[in-house]
Formats: structure tokens, sequence, C-alpha cells
């Protein structure tokens, strides 16, 4: 059996999706590999031949891990999840495992140090229990709405009869309209409901993101003109189309800009952008890793308190005077369907910023043809 050439190794190193750090005895950086130089926002220049304990100076349990390691030639892990701050200002929710490097019976040459990145798994396990709780409301629903729907009917109808009788008692008939209007009103809600306990089947074909947007901007940007909000574009033409229902992700975004439309300052500005995310990649069975697409939408609004967060996708919870806290739920099962994610974050300028993440999957007649 052969064995794997330094260069072999060297390739595995850097296709591994947490980042490894090699150190020598003195703590001076050796090794730095792709998602170490993602994580830090050093790049393999800023970082090999410097100071391990001078480029994470600020994350002091990172720096006792990878001192304690040195000094006593031993491994530790980190027993609560370590929050690492980026250089670009951003946040990686982290574990590390710091260990001795010891060659064949040699003194010890050095550390390496592994971080385990458990920011998308805490969004997957948030996902879960979303899920769990959605499943539970949609058995309910099917029951309830089936249950509620027929009487609703007829209680209706018989309002609108009796309506055609007191034709010209205008007082009763006041009433006979709220009967009318009020059924209408929980019949919109069950039909909701059943959105979510029966919805239609997914129909795939590959569409552009960026048409849906432009088309969504172009119906919201009359609607919230007297408000004197701006929208700001940030659009990444090279995305290419990706699978998707164009109805139920037009149903999605709007739901979601109209959102921030709400929740936004009067004059202010929502800036919608589209990115490829090199940070996080689908991995189905027998295929290569996915990327995925990410659409943001950022407000200015007053974000969203700690306790909301944890609510946010919860069926019939809302802020709203007028809502009935089933929106949310519903966008959140069209990504689901569409295999993909969804992440609400507070911005540290303010406001909000909403995070939507589709699989990038290939149209291969598409592929093929460029090949040919």
């Amino acid at each position: 059996m052969n064995r794997l050439s330094h260069q072999e190794y060297a390739l595995i190193l850097e296709n591994i999706d947490d980042a490894i750090i090699a150190v020598d005895m003195q703590g001076m950086i050796t090794y730095f590999n792709a998602s170490a130089q993602l994580f830090s926002g050093l790049s393999e220049k800023q970082s090999i031949g410097q100071s391990f304990f001078e480029c994470f100076k600020t994350q002091k349990t990172l720096c006792y891990l990878a001192r304690t390691t040195l000094e006593n030639g031993r491994s530790i892990s980190s027993h609560e999840t370590i929050t690492l701050r980026t250089s670009n200002s951003k946040q990686h929710q982290v574990s590390v495992t710091a260990s001795p490097i010891f060659p064949a019976s040699a003194p010890q040459q050095g550390a390496v140090i592994v971080l385990h990145d458990l920011t998308r798994v805490r969004s997957l396990e948030g996902a879960v229990r979303n899920a769990d709780r959605l499943a539970m409301i949609e058995t309910m629903a099917a029951g309830l709405a089936h249950e509620i729907k027929n009487p609703l009917g007829g209680i209706k109808g018989s309002a609108q009869l009796l309506q055609m009788e007191l034709e010209g008692n205008d007082e009763l008939q006041e009433y006979t309209q709220l009967i009318v209007r009020e059924t209408t009103r929980v019949n919109r809600i069950i039909e909701e409901l059943l959105n979510l306990s029966r919805p239609r089947k997914t129909q795939l074909e590959f569409v552009n993101i960026s048409q849906i947007l432009n088309e969504i901007i172009t119906l919201q940007k009359n609607t919230v003109s007297d408000r004197g909000i701006v929208f700001a574009w940030e659009l990444d033409p090279s995305i290419p189309d990706i699978p998707g229902d164009h109805d139920l992700l037009m149903r999605l975004f709007l739901n979601l800009i109209k959102n921030s439309c709400e929740a936004t300052q009067d004059h202010s500005k929502i800036t919608i952008a589209t990115r490829i995310d090199t940070e996080y990649h689908l991995r189905l069975p027998d295929t290569r890793p996915t990327p995925m697409v990410q659409v943001s939408i950022s407000d200015q609004g007053p974000g969203i308190s700690i306790p909301e967060l944890e609510k946010i996708l919860t069926p019939f919870y809302t802020t709203k005077e007028s809502g009935n806290g089933l929106g949310l739920p519903i966008c959140q099962k069209i990504i689901t369907d569409h295999g993909g994610m969804l992440e609400f974050i507070n911005r540290d300028e303010g406001g909000t910023q909403v995070k939507v993440s589709l699989p990038l999957l290939r149209n291969q007649s598409e592929d093929k043809t460029a090949k040919g």
C-alpha cells in the first residue's frame, strides 16, 4: 500500500471544513488551512510566521488552550462553545481542541489547534426544533380545519340569506355584514393553516432569483413610496438559475420584504443582496458539496429581541396588531421544502437582517451544452 505524499496530505487538510492551525514551540504559526483563514479573517500571508498569541490576542480561551498544550504536552478541549470574532466583524461559534505534535521518538515540536464550526449546527438544531413544533401544529390544524370549515360555511351562508331578508333594515344588516366579514376572516386563517398541513407539491424548475426579487420590488415600491422608503440593490449577476418553485419563492420573498417594510422606519433604506455563500455547503449523498445561494434582506427597524427571536417561527405568534402569526411559519415551510435555511440576525448598526440560503444545484443540461 502506497503512503500519501506530503502534497496529498496538504490537499486533504486544505479541504477539511474544520480550521487547522499548527504552531511551533514558540507559538509561531507554521500551518494555517483555508478554513482557518475563513474563520479568522486572516490570510495565509498574514498568519504564517506570526505569533499565534498575537493573532488571537482577544481570544483568551483559545490562547489558554494553545499555551497549556505547549507547556504541558497534553491534549485539551474547550468545555464550552467559544465565540470567535473575526477581523471582518463576523462571528463563529466553535469548539476547540489543542493537541501536542510529537514526532516519532523525538521531543514535542509544537501543537495543532482544531476549530470546529458550530454556527450552522446551532442553526440546524433550531430548525429541527421549529420543524418538530410545526409538525405538531400541522397535525392539529388538519383535523381542526376540517371540523370548523364545514359549519363555518353554513354560518356564512345563513348570514347572507338573512341579510337579503333584512333588506332595508340598516341597523340589523350591520350585524349580518359583521358575521359575513368575520367568517371570511376565520376562513382565510383556516386556509393558511391548511397550507401548513397540506401544502401543494413543490413544482421545481430553474428560476432566476434576481428576476423574482426585481418583480417583487417593482410591486412594493409604489406601496411604500409615501413613507419615503428606498430599496438598495447588491445583486451578484454571476449567480446562475437555481431549482425552485417560482410561485412559492415569489410568496416567500414578498412576505419577507413586506415584513421588512413594515418594520423599518420612514425615510429609511432596505438593502437586498444576493451572493454565493462560500462558508456553508449542502452535502447530499454521493455528490460533491453544493454551495448555497444567499439572499439577505436588511432593514433599519428596531431589531428583534432575543425572546422574540426564539418564538418568531412559532405558528400564531405575532407582534402585529393585524397579524395572525402564520406568515413566517409558511415561509419556513417553503424554504425547508427547497432544502434551504432561514436565519434572522440583529445588525450591529441597528435593524434586522433576514438570510435565506438555497442550494445552488446546477442545470445539468446547460452544463452539458456548455461543455459541448
